[in-house]
């Protein structure tokens, strides 16, 4: 979010595609691992201790719908527009919990994109946009009982380096000569700033430098942008770990409770870095679309019932996964469809994104503004239980999680094109019988339902229940992958998995690779919903057979790591007695590795 020459829909468009190029083009996956980040003691207490809320600037900055930018690209950000949607947000959103006004990238920028800087090489306000500079503004927002959010790229701006001659404040004998690499290499998404050196002890001094300032503006959020390894950059150039740590180290020297969230498209890899020195990270490429409304679902709204699951078990107190704006108060504005406005909201709450609009709040809709304020909605979001991932594959997606007081958060998807029944069944969950369910967006009980609820969904649409079992856990035998009794062929081969069942799993299934249980015994014929552990770095298919019939190919989402478990539901006719059930790569494909599959004892 920073330069317009890199922020076309073209650009992003082409970063997706080489990014998810490069995935599946890897070879076998069994001997990959992502280790699982574990919370910090920095992350015990204190900030982000529930996913924030609020509004961002960038989502009506970078649009081209009429009459937002009318003096050209990224002209919204004004101070006079801030402070607008600081009045709007305190009226109507506050009370629900809203609280946060975060200026997006531009602030220090002229309408011709061209960056100031004060005499210490840091960023200063434009005097046009800010005429009263950020401080007043900041004084605004929390005059309004809210906070104040600024941003930055991450590194030194070419701009700010002045020959190597700037001074650092309050650091002597330091200029910005001193605090990046002698060859002045360049990092972050944009490659829009040179790499700053953190061996070099006059390095930490200038993010000391900005960081107060940030602080003695009164600002309680910061933005770090354009982060590597992520934002569609790798190698040691775009390396910006020691960036994001000695942010961390800035803002607590503050003395002010300042909360740090890194962007874009984080790679997953680092993610122990991400959660030691942050308190959230994007997970993804920007929502918008940079057209003439905020998002489209095709652009990138939709990319995230993908790409969330992998990243689905960094959640939690301290730092949460950031699904990037949420668009959905401004009716035509936004540019969806009412279902997938719906279906944006509910996908955002039951991951326990950050819930920021990037709506005009002066402009809001009825509609938009019964999504934002369901407080049964909300709740999901911001309640500590765990966040929802998939557990059934497939355009008609079933996501759940179980909560402390155990009742489960279910959700329905239908991602298909035209309209379609989803079904939830209580198999997918590990019980049986009746439950009841509350259904959060009509905020009306449907009581008692046996086994599973069915609900006919239009295209791209979704429902969001409470679930409170009351019948008994459901009975499942378990078959373990690296069984001997079964048969593997082409690549495939049992290998280990400290988070699997038995501590090993089955890989190599790859270019026609293949598992095949060989004694799954069920004493009824039907079709039987099959849990399947597994494990994955990336989204990947598989082709599901039972007893030699045609195969089925479902989509398995990423579980967080190729040592990461997780299960999914796939269903599978089984005649009486015993059956044969085959995970197949395909002759062209790469599969997931399987732990083990859990079969109902009744259809």
């Amino acid at each position: 979010m920073l330069s317009p020459a890199a922020l076309t829909a073209g650009a992003v468009a082409l970063a997706v595609a080489a990014s998810l190029t490069a995935a599946s083009a890897q070879g076998t996956p069994s001997s990959r691992t992502t280790p699982t980040a574990r919370t910090t003691p920095a992350q015990e207490g204190g900030l982000a201790q529930k996913p924030y809320m609020g509004w961002s600037s960038w989502s009506m900055q970078s649009s081209k719908y009429p009459g937002l930018n009318p003096t050209g690209d990224y002209s919204y950000l004004t101070e006079a527009n801030v402070l607008k949607q600081a009045d709007a947000l305190a009226a109507k959103l506050k009370a629900y919990g809203y609280e946060y006004v975060n200026i997006d990238a531009g602030w220090w920028r002229t309408w011709d994109w061209k960056p100031g800087f004060d005499q210490y090489g840091r960023q200063k306000a434009d005097p046009e946009r800010f005429p009263r500079g950020m401080k007043p503004v900041a004084d605004h927002i929390h005059a309004k009982g809210l906070k104040a959010g600024i941003y930055l790229p991450v590194g030194l701006e070419k701009e700010a380096y002045g020959e190597g001659k700037v001074p650092v404040r309050n650091a002597a004998d330091c200029t910005t000569g001193d605090i990046v690499y002698s060859d002045l290499r360049t990092t972050n998404g944009w490659d829009s700033s040179y790499k700053i050196d953190f061996s070099r002890p006059c390095a930490q001094k200038y993010v000391d430098s900005q960081a107060r300032l940030f602080a003695d503006w009164g600002y309680d959020f910061l933005k770090v942008d354009g982060v590597g390894p992520g934002s569609f950059k790798s190698g040691d150039n775009y390396d910006n770990r020691a960036d994001i740590a000695a942010w961390k180290r800035a803002l607590a020297g503050t003395g002010r409770d300042i909360h740090l969230e890194i962007s874009w498209s984080l790679d997953i890899n680092y993610m122990a870095d991400w959660k030691k020195h942050s308190n959230g990270w994007r997970i993804d490429t920007d929502v918008e679309c940079y057209c003439n409304t905020l998002v489209t679902w095709d652009n990138s709204v939709e990319d995230r019932w993908r790409d969330t699951p992998a990243w689905t078990r960094h959640a939690g107190p301290g730092g949460f996964n950031d699904l990037d704006s949420l668009d959905v108060g401004n009716g035509a504005m936004d540019g969806l469809t009412n279902a997938e406005r719906q279906s944006y909201m509910t996908l955002w709450a039951i991951s326990k994104s950050p819930l920021y609009t990037g709506d005009d709040l002066t402009r809001l809709d009825d509609y938009g503004i019964s999504l934002l304020t369901n407080r049964e909605v909300l709740k999901v979001d911001q309640q500590a239980s765990p966040p929802a991932r998939p557990v059934t594959a497939g355009e008609q997606q079933v996501w759940g999680a179980k909560n402390p007081d155990g009742t489960y958060t279910v959700a329905l998807f239908n991602l298909a094109d035209s309209p379609a029944a989803v079904t939830a069944n209580w198999s997918s969950f590990g019980f049986s019988g009746q439950a009841s369910v509350r259904d959060l967006w009509n905020r009306e009980n449907l009581g008692r339902h046996r086994s599973s609820i069915t609900q006919a969904l239009p295209a791209h649409g979704s429902r969001l229940f409470t679930i409170t079992p009351h019948g008994p856990a459901l009975p499942m035998t378990a078959y373990e992958a690296e069984d001997s009794a079964n048969t593997l062929s082409g690549n495939a081969s049992v290998g280990g998995c400290d988070e699997c069942s038995g501590a090993k799993k089955v890989g190599g299934l790859y270019l026609g690779g293949a598992l095949r249980f060989n004694d799954v015994v069920v004493d009824k014929a039907g079709t039987y919903l099959i849990n399947v552990g597994y494990t994955s770095g990336d989204p990947r298919s598989i082709q599901v057979s039972a007893n030699g019939r045609p195969a089925a190919t479902w989509d398995f989402p990423s579980s967080g790591g190729w040592g990461a478990a997780a299960a999914i539901s796939v269903p599978v006719y089984l005649k009486a007695g015993s059956n044969t059930v085959t995970f197949d790569s395909g002759p062209s494909g790469y599969a997931p590795d399987i732990d083990k599959i859990d079969v109902p004892k009744r259809s």
